[in-house]
């Protein structure tokens, strides 16, 4: 079996894990000291956030060169080295890519805007359509007799992947990386990098602020973008051991989301993060992520608000957690998920995203000074308990991960793939996985009896979940 299909994956944001050289941002050298943690975390895989050469206008998501790394986050023989020690821990390593657009300052469009002829590689129109921005406004901006397209921001023009020169490049991109040896790409806005045919305009304009696989969108979603993933399935299959293809996508409808994993080996599951702490909102959203082939299951990451201020409150983000890693498939866990923080109120002249975003990115607390870097951290330290302060504490949420994760890992090899609601009062949700675990989520403030077996872990007590192996 593929390695990745019951993978516990960490994801690191690079800039905020570890500092190694005190300048404050995070950066691959720091990563490396840091995993044996990891490896005692019990995760099997790590993804590390984009730290190619990039003007940081979208933290990294605005690529200027793919095939090298920032100097503000090491340089490639320091991958290489990271890379080399995360595999004799027996850690795989995935690395994002950015293949939807380009920063503005790739030599690509720098050329494109000295030379029409070289704008091939992009989408510019003399007449735009209505389609809009994700971050807000027309998703074009014209530069002379022409405008060119950006679904995000202006600094991140949209690529053009019916020029076949793009295809061959990201072919390369492929190739450079697997050849350094990584175990898997997390492939962002997966679905958006085709658009439609001429460009038309969209009937439902409200649509494309969406950033999802819209029936009515011109610009997201299109199905002729399932031809690129199965050039890069080639290319994978063309290296030693099992390549991961994760897709970022964005969908309202589970089959949509289906249709990807004809070639990539996995997509998001987004559906939890958009639902509240509630039985029902929450089984149909578990029910929606079992449609699709090969699930992943996570409950934040650097996008978006971590899971205990979202949920209300870390013993809530500890039992949803616990309930969805019963269930067959990748578990994918956002840094410093682990150790139950909330986000952090950001002063606004301190932020560096101009999305907001900087609430979820604070850096990781390693003991009770912070421990990130010896300088001025990039963002301010959150609040909460560091790794040092709940290490050794059985009732920290640290402890409840490693243990959790611990145990998942030795349950594996008995359990099928399987799974069946149990009839359960309100306010509860069970689940049993063909192999005799029973998973029960109890969201009410009150004890509620347990089902026979044996508890592996928890007590049925309020807002918790408990493994029990059936007799």
């Amino acid at each position: 079996m593929a390695w990745w299909r019951d993978a516990v994956v960490y994801e690191i944001y690079v800039r905020a894990f570890q500092d190694s050289d005190g300048d404050g941002v995070g950066d691959l050298d720091g990563i490396r000291s840091r995993l044996p943690y990891l490896q005692a975390l019990c995760v099997d895989a790590i993804w590390l956030t984009p730290f190619y050469p990039s003007p940081m206008r979208d933290g990294g998501y605005d690529v200027s060169d793919p095939c090298d790394v920032d100097p503000l986050f090491g340089d490639l023989d320091g991958f290489d080295r990271l890379v080399a020690d995360a595999h004799r821990l027996g850690l795989k390593v995935i690395v994002d890519l950015v293949p939807n657009h380009t920063s503005d300052q790739h030599p690509w469009f720098q050329e494109a805007l000295r030379n029409r002829a070289a704008r091939r590689r992009y989408v510019f129109a003399e007449t735009p359509n209505n389609w809009l921005s994700f971050r807000g406004g027309s998703a074009w901006t014209r530069v002379d007799e022409e405008a060119y397209l950006h679904l995000f921001a202006p600094e991140q023009p949209d690529l053009n992947w019916r020029d076949p020169e793009v295809n061959d490049a990201y072919d390369d991109v492929l190739r450079f990386w697997l050849d350094r040896g990584v175990d898997g790409f997390r492939i962002d806005v997966a679905h958006g990098l085709l658009k439609a045919e001429g460009l038309p305009d969209d009937e439902d304009v409200s649509a494309l602020t969406q950033l999802v696989c819209d029936r009515y969108s011109h610009s997201w979603g299109q199905p002729e973008v399932c031809s690129v993933y199965r050039r890069w399935r080639a290319i994978a299959d063309s290296f030693d051991g099992d390549r991961l293809l994760l897709g970022e996508v964005y969908a309202v409808h589970p089959a949509d989301l289906v249709r990807y994993t004809e070639s990539l080996d996995q997509v998001f599951n987004f559906f939890l993060l958009q639902t509240s702490f509630d039985t029902v909102l929450l089984r149909s959203a578990i029910d929606a992520a079992l449609v699709v082939p090969n699930p992943t299951w996570t409950l934040s990451n650097h996008d978006l608000s971590r899971q205990a201020s979202r949920l209300g409150g870390a013993d809530r983000a500890l039992a949803l957690s616990a309930f969805l890693w019963a269930l067959p498939g990748s578990v994918y866990v956002y840094q410093g998920e682990e150790l139950g923080l909330y986000d952090t109120d950001v002063p606004r002249e301190l932020a560096v995203d101009p999305f907001g975003r900087d609430r979820s990115r604070t850096p990781m607390l390693w003991d009770a000074d912070g421990g990130f870097t010896t300088g001025t951290p990039f963002l301010p330290l959150g609040a909460g308990q560091s790794v040092a302060e709940q290490e050794g504490d059985a009732g920290s949420a640290l402890e409840a991960y490693r243990a959790l994760l611990r145990l998942r890992r030795e349950l594996l090899s008995r359990l099928g793939r399987e799974v069946t609601w149990r009839d359960t009062p309100p306010g509860v949700l069970a689940v049993a996985r063909e192999g005799g675990l029973v998973a029960v989520l109890n969201t009410t403030s009150a004890a509620v009896p347990l089902p026979d077996g044996e508890v592996l872990w928890g007590d049925g007590g309020p807002v918790s979940t408990t493994w029990l192996l059936a007799p």
